[in-house]
């Protein structure tokens, strides 16, 4: 006999929950009284009600426009804006604030947890649900991709198929999955794992074969590709890509290294190039995008370690030769940066004791080793510059492009006046363009570490204070440099962060050209009263090769100064370009 069943009217229950209890007592199916007993009590429980409540509420938020948000993305929507603000902080009180006010940590936290809620990633994650199996079964797994034009190889094959890399276990001989490329086909399916076992092949059995054999397989496959794999049980499934972001300091070609797995992953770049690094779970063959091309299939790049050892060995291989004072390969670069000695302090500026000889002794740079830097976007600070520092060969224009650009605004380009033991000579002005003081007390200084950078040349020192840099920057204004190349190792320091530009030659015809119409006087000459030579020339070039292959990965711009209108055009952008936008800089340069 059918039980009649009330809701408690006084009760807030789902008017749904409330249709399914009343229909209790028109249906026939149930004749168990038990039965009813049971689905009455657990439709009017307060628990069931209560989520029902939650449910329906969550469900209306994308349904209602007045709860629906606006977009997903508003940090980053944030942190574009923050990038394009940075430019007008030095013309607008409003830019400044808002610039301010975009960089504080609460403020991102909260559009953080802004996006998460727009993109619903409150919701749980639940674990699989494991499967059982005979112990003496192994679990297959069935997985179908289609074919396209991104690699899956042996270490010896080359054709693209599926973004992912093979290879034979060395200690079992099976054919496994050796690596997946991040954003290709494999690896946005979430179904190829690193480690999986390949069985089979479009049907096809591949026991003791090759990863080739594997790859002619694939190399005659048209549009869908069924593997059959056995699943990886070491728990190490996941791909996550990081964030690190290194500047290049060599050129890489892929398609001329015998050793890369295979040539069409690669990713080839040239020294200097931005590269957002995906993946360092290899410890031979690193995964990476350029900064400037965010989306698509990473690319294999010799990782770190593997790059030096290749340098190594060709320094190794050049020694045996006897050839080791020359090199043509454009990833023998020269030195990264030395770890500041704390020690040697002038205010607040670190220093650092290097004595430089313009007599051209580089054989310490050519022994250093540099592969990638990391960095981060450095933004600008209002009523903070960073030093301008020209490098340059002798005479190739830096010291007049350094006076227009302060003569163009005297009151915000400054240059620190340098130190000398030599005597002062005719037309001179001491304190203009030296400050002449004696070699004892140079040398007392450098002693207690008073220099950011010193040399010897012709027998006389020469140095620029710390101190000096320090108040013009405290002034805020832009300080402007032009210190010997060999002194870059002294002053690229988190401290100054320093802007580097190399003031470049032309080719020697071009030169010679510009220089015998210009008149140009040569600055090899004390007095000035002649042109220059054509072996003054060619050394120009020479010394300008020599930069830029010892020094060339640490160089922010590069200007050619053919025309010296035109050069002191660019280097006005170059200075405006420190100043207004966020660029890439060490990351240790970023606190």
């Amino acid at each position: 006999m059918m039980t009649a069943v009330v809701m408690n009217s006084e009760a807030n229950w789902d008017p749904t929950l409330s249709k399914l209890v009343n229909s209790l007592k028109e249906t026939e199916s149930l004749s168990s009284e038990q039965e009813l007993d049971f689905l009455q009590s657990l439709l009017e429980s307060k628990e069931l009600n209560a989520l029902v409540n939650v449910h329906s509420k969550v469900a209306k938020v994308g349904k209602d426009d007045r709860l629906a948000p606006l977009m997903s993305s508003s940090l980053q929507v944030a942190l574009e804006v923050l990038e394009q603000v940075s430019q007008r902080c030095h013309i607008s009180a409003v830019s400044k604030e808002i610039f301010t006010l975009l960089q504080k940590p609460h403020l991102q936290s909260l559009l953080c947890a802004h996006d998460a809620i727009a993109q619903k990633d409150f919701y749980p994650h639940l674990p699989e649900i494991p499967i059982e199996v005979d112990e003496d079964e192994e679990t297959i797994k069935i997985v179908q991709l289609v074919k396209s034009n991104e690699p899956l190889t042996g270490v010896q094959s080359t054709e693209p198929i599926v973004g992912a890399t093979i290879k034979t276990d060395e200690q079992t001989g099976k054919i496994i999955i050796a690596r997946i490329m991040h954003g290709g086909a494999a690896d946005r399916s979430g179904l190829i794992h690193v480690g999986d076992e390949v069985i089979e092949v479009n049907g096809i059995n591949v026991e003791g074969k090759t990863p080739n054999d594997v790859l002619a397989i694939l190399q005659n496959s048209e549009g869908t590709i069924f593997f059959k794999l056995v699943p990886n049980d070491d728990g190490k499934n996941g791909q996550r890509e990081s964030k690190v972001r290194v500047r290049a300091h060599f050129d890489y070609h892929p398609e001329n290294d015998p050793y890369i797995p295979c040539k069409e992953a690669g990713l080839g770049f040239l020294r200097g190039e931005i590269l957002h690094i995906v993946s360092q779970d290899d410890a031979y063959w690193w995964q990476a995008r350029k900064e400037v091309e965010r989306t698509g299939r990473a690319g294999l790049i010799p990782s770190r370690p593997l790059q030096e050892r290749r340098i190594i060995h060709e320094r190794t291989q050049k020694d045996t030769n006897g050839d080791s004072k020359k090199g043509s390969c454009a990833s023998i670069c020269s030195t990264p940066p030395s770890s500041p000695n704390p020690n040697n302090m002038c205010h607040g500026i670190k220093t650092k004791k290097i004595m430089y000889d313009l007599d051209e002794n580089d054989d310490f740079d050519r022994e250093m080793i540099a592969t990638y830097e990391d960095v981060c976007k450095l933004y600008p600070r209002p009523g903070v510059f960073r030093p301008l520092v020209l490098i340059g060969a002798p005479g190739v224009g830096r010291n007049e492009l350094k006076r227009r650009l302060a003569a163009m605004d005297p009151e915000k380009y400054r240059s620190p006046v340098p130190y000398t033991t030599r005597p002062i000579r005719h037309g001179e002005v001491a304190g203009r363009e030296y400050i002449f003081i004696s070699r004892e007390k140079v040398e007392a200084d450098i002693a207690a570490g008073k220099f950011i950078e010193f040399g010897e040349y012709k027998g006389h020192l020469y140095g620029t204070s710390g101190e000096s840099v320090k108040s013009i920057i405290n002034a805020g204004c832009v300080c402007i440099l032009s210190p010997h190349y060999q002194a870059i190792k002294a002053l690229r320091t988190p401290q100054l962060k320093p802007y580097i530009i190399h003031i470049k030659p032309p080719t020697f015809e071009k030169l010679k050209e510009t220089r015998t119409a210009l008149r140009a006087r040569s600055t090899f000459d004390e007095t000035n009263s002649r042109g220059f030579t054509d072996e003054e020339l060619m050394d120009m070039v020479k010394s300008a090769e020599r930069i830029d292959y010892l020094y060339g990965h640490f160089f922010d711009e590069e200007i050619i100064n053919s025309d010296l209108a035109t050069a002191f055009e660019q280097l006005v952008l170059c200075a405006e370009r420190a100043e207004t936008e966020p660029l890439w800089a060490p990351s240790s340069w970023v606190q």
